[in-house]
């Protein structure tokens, strides 16, 4: 009986497992955990955004504004990167606080 019991706890694991997979590898890279109340950087005013991410003051928010005007929006977090003044570290430190939409 307890063989039966490991077989069918080892079958309907493995079948878990293969169900699953294909999920979790197909899920987008990018993809980022957002706080409730993260903040949409495609449509947030620039004092919004200095208000919201740390690291962030008036002049490196009025630059994301202009960045987004400039090239439609950002379509994944990391794109922040190129806006100047917002290296590596400031886009990490906020990723969880940030929406694109």
């Amino acid at each position: 009986m307890k063989s039966l019991k490991a077989w069918t706890f080892a079958f309907i694991s493995a079948l878990f497992i293969l169900t699953a997979a294909p999920q979790i590898a197909l899920a987008e890279p990018d993809a980022v955990l957002e706080a409730p109340n993260a903040i949409n950087i495609n449509s947030a005013s620039a004092q919004e955004i200095s208000e919201a991410l740390t690291g962030v003051g008036p002049a490196k928010a009025e630059a994301i504004v202009a960045w987004r005007e400039e090239f439609g929006g950002f379509q994944h977090v990391e794109e922040l990167e190129e806006v100047k003044g917002i290296g590596p570290s400031i886009v990490e430190k906020n990723k969880a606080k940030i929406s694109l939409n």
